[in-house]
């Protein structure tokens, strides 16, 4: 059968196995081509290619619940689940979205962007569906990497405790984005080895089926046989908890998982499944190279290179060698980051102070928690954490740190509109999640020489400070200048970069330049528009802009949804000034997936936004 006859999970479920295997090379090769072109998850959805055909052969989808964790992995299941046709559509705006989505499909039954909730999620459909007095199976499939996070433990501790029958899906291919880091990541190294356990058991077995029975010595080597696997098999670690262990097994021998799969679906009790998978499987670039391939734009399939056009160095690298650069100087500055690594910059910090990086894995509540006793033992910790993923560490940014004026520093990655990973990832809050939190000074670069002086600022400051920069690219202004003599901000001032007649703009961060660049369209036209760079949220000081509002009507631009947002803080600081004050701003909406110019473009916040915005509020 060709993949693209196969309409629905029942297409597959009375194929051979070899029929399953050769179906799962062509699905490969649709992920590989796809991806080359679009963008996306490749390396983690290639190794999970034969445990989606195993699962949707066995289960009876979608009245079984399917419940994947992050998403990463599950560009096989879109394909065999009536997508195929559209598959080339994948992250493109008003296409197919790179992550579950129970509007696209009902083969998705929870939409999720963030890993290890997915126990948590299939526990509770689990218990609903016994309340309900129904019968269906749940499978929860999860990461490795997800293991590091603490709300993935939650979920096994209740569901042992509950023993509602729930099957759990360990996906072990040592590596979330980054390297796999803790303890959980080596103790599944030892389940790795777990047959030596096994061998000694068997041998344990048959020496005892050869003994007389009835003395006190072979009584003990019973109990000695019952309790052999607490020193030799690291699995009773799960049974401890309730689940009944299958494992480790050859993630990609279809055979192997729906026979595993079938005799836990047959079981009326939480069993945990460790399966072994190689992230790449199947192309040799993305196998040599993981990391590089775990969520690649677009690229050529036959070299497996990347498609990389000259541009300016992101604010991620910015922020990276800055901050290698002010700790050369300073040895109290540390690095934390949450299985980011690479996205946030820090490897070069990673590899040139080994002894101040720290990869705590998925968990930035631990992340904040641990900066915070950073902080307290004398350190600068910087917490590089991307918007999206630090509201999980909310409650730590409130009570471990800001309630004790610590000196952490918040570097927060891909603020405002990401692109393409859509509605889970866009850093659309933090804005209101942080500046109504007293002593927290929040702060917004226009550019990579004011991210520069930015974190000089903040090292500056005696308490908590944040830095939201958005994702991709600067603008392209150089920042040796600013390495060798970083600038002191003054704390809460912002910068007027020109006044106009007619009305000003009064941007945050990501929106400087598209306000300037309106500003000259305007100027075009005959419209007097002027711009100031706002650079601080928190504090902000409105006699920075009070010459300004006694001129014309002020308009405030922010990359943040509006409700609690910049523009709302602004418009009730400057109340008492009886002036005409406007804010535009991303709606009170999940934004969906596409590029950031076409988003960007939709809710009128680039150039051509803008100068529509200031032309309507000038004629009405």
């Amino acid at each position: 059968m060709e993949l693209r006859d196969v309409k629905s999970p029942e297409d597959i479920r009375n194929l051979s196995v070899r029929e399953l295997e050769s179906l799962a090379q062509e699905i490969r090769w649709v992920i590989i081509g796809t991806v080359a072109k679009t963008g996306g998850h490749l390396a983690a959805s290639l190794g999970a290619v034969e445990l989606t055909l195993a699962l949707h052969s066995v289960f009876d989808t979608p009245r079984d619940k399917i419940v994947w964790d992050v998403g990463h992995q599950t560009y096989a299941h879109k394909l065999i689940t009536g997508r195929y046709e559209r598959f080339h559509t994948l992250r493109q705006l008003g296409g197919l979205s790179g992550f579950p989505k129970r509007a696209e499909s009902p083969y998705d039954v929870y939409d999720t962007g963030h890993a290890a909730g997915s126990i948590s999620y299939a526990l509770g459909l689990a218990k609903a569906r016994d309340l309900n007095n129904e019968d269906y199976s749940v499978v929860a499939v999860i990461g490795d990497g997800a293991l590091t996070s603490g709300i993935a433990y939650e979920g096994l501790n209740n569901a042992g405790e509950l023993r509602t029958p729930l099957i759990v899906v360990l996906n072990d291919n040592s590596m979330s984005i980054s390297e796999n880091v803790g303890g959980m990541s080596k103790y599944l190294t030892m389940l790795r080895l777990a047959p030596a356990y096994r061998s000694t058991k068997a041998a344990v077995e048959k020496m005892l089926d050869h003994m007389p029975s009835g003395s006190s010595t072979i009584s003990w080597l019973r109990r000695f046989k019952g309790s052999l696997k607490y020193f030799l098999l690291p699995e009773a670690w799960f049974e401890a908890l309730g689940f009944r262990y299958y494992g480790p097994v050859d993630g990609h021998d279809i055979g192997g998982l729906k026979r595993v799969l079938k005799e836990a679906k047959a079981l009326r009790e939480p069993v945990f499944i460790h399966v072994i998978t190689q992230k790449g499987k199947g192309y040799s670039f993305a196998m040599e190279h993981p990391e590089k391939f775990h969520g690649p734009g677009p690229f050529d399939a036959e070299t497996g290179e990347l498609k990389v056009q000259d541009a300016p160095p992101t604010y991620s690298k910015v922020l990276g060698e800055t901050l290698v650069h002010f700790a050369e100087r300073n040895p109290k500055i540390a690095a934390i980051t949450a299985a980011m690594a690479d996205g946030t910059g820090l490897k070069p910090f990673k590899d040139k102070f080994p002894d101040r990086f720290f990869d705590v894995g998925i968990a930035e509540s631990h992340a904040v928690a641990f900066a915070a006793g950073l902080a307290q033992g004398g350190m600068i910790p910087v917490v590089c954490i991307y918007s999206t993923f630090l509201q999980r560490a909310y409650d730590q940014i409130v009570e471990d740190v800001c309630l004790q004026n610590l000196k952490v520093i918040f570097a927060i990655d891909r603020a405002g509109i990401v692109g393409q990973d859509g509605e889970t990832h866009h850093g659309q809050f933090d804005v209101s999640y942080l500046r109504h939190i007293p002593g927290l000074t929040v702060m917004a670069p226009k550019d990579e020489r004011e991210l520069v002086n930015m974190l000089w600022t903040a090292l500056s400051i005696d308490g908590p400070s944040a830095i939201r920069y958005p994702r991709g690219c600067g603008v392209g202004v150089p920042i040796a200048d600013a390495l060798a003599e970083p600038e002191l901000l003054d704390v809460g001032k912002s910068e007027v970069i020109s006044c106009g007649e007619d009305i000003n703009i009064l941007a945050l961060g990501s929106m400087v330049y598209p306000a300037v660049e309106a500003s000259r369209k305007l100027a075009e036209e005959g419209i007097s528009a002027g711009v100031v760079n706002a650079r601080f949220v928190v504090p902000f000081d409105p006699d920075s802009v009070a010459g300004l509002l006694t001129k014309a009507p002020l308009l405030v631009l922010e990359e943040n949804v509006g409700d609690g947002g910049f523009g709302e803080m602004v418009i009730s600081a400057v109340a008492g000034a009886d002036k005409e004050v406007h804010a535009v701003a991303l709606p009170k909406q999940f934004i969906p997936h596409g590029s950031q110019d076409q988003l960007r473009s939709i809710y009128g916040l680039d150039m051509s936004g803008i100068v529509a915005q200031v032309k309507r509020l000038l004629a009405g």
